[in-house]
């Protein structure tokens, strides 16, 4: 019962961070405009992100524009698009295998230790697809961070972290958990079954002496 806990728990916090990961990849604010700075215009806020660039006015109005060309993107773009989604890719694989492996499941009830293997494959994948995400948004946020103390960046060109890096770095971590968990829920070695063997008989009777 135990080891049911723990992968129940580890799937929770796994499909949890599946919807932080496709929520991050979705946003918008993936770097936000800087007014670090005393001539910066505080009138309207830029954000860009993996799929669209928009723009927000003070009095509300927001302006949003897809990306054009997959080409011309740059590559810190390109990359972090596919570590997302390959990331959101794996999850989902994961989600199906683990339907299987988990013990709260009838699937493949009668092989326990099938069982437990599938469980097992399903929560390193997870973890791959933690590394993933964190991959991505690491990757992103020191870029950013390069060009914010570049000294030949323009002051107005500055951008920050915004809050799809803090939804991406929070849902590898818990993809990262859940998939420790599905693999901490794997049964030792000692605790499966000895095998029976059949009782050795001896080579003849008691008590007899043959000449």
């Amino acid at each position: 019962m135990a080891n049911a806990g723990i992968q129940l728990l580890g799937f929770i916090l796994a499909f949890l961070g599946l919807i932080g990961t496709i929520a991050s990849t979705i946003m918008v604010e993936w770097k936000a405009s800087s007014y670090a700075g005393d001539n910066i215009i505080t009138a309207q806020a830029m954000y860009e992100g993996l799929w669209k660039s928009c723009v927000s006015q003070s009095t509300g109005q927001i302006q949003c524009k897809v990306y054009d060309s997959l080409l011309q993107l740059p590559g810190i773009v390109q990359g972090t698009r596919g570590l997302m989604l390959a990331s959101v890719l794996l999850s989902v694989i994961c989600l199906l295998v683990e339907m299987v492996g988990m013990r709260c499941t009838t699937f493949m009830a009668e092989e326990p230790e099938q069982k437990d293997k599938v469980a097992l494959a399903g929560g390193v994948i997870f973890i791959i697809a933690g590394l993933l995400a964190l991959v991505g948004t690491s990757w992103y946020g020191h870029r950013i961070a390069r060009e914010f103390y570049d000294p030949f960046t323009p002051t107005n060109s500055r951008y920050e972290f915004g809050s799809a890096l803090y939804v991406g770095w929070g849902a590898a971590c818990l993809t990262l958990i859940g998939g420790g968990f599905l693999c901490c829920s794997c049964p030792k070695k000692g605790s499966q079954k000895s095998p029976r063997y059949p009782p050795t008989r001896s080579s003849g009777p008691q008590g007899k002496d043959y000449v």
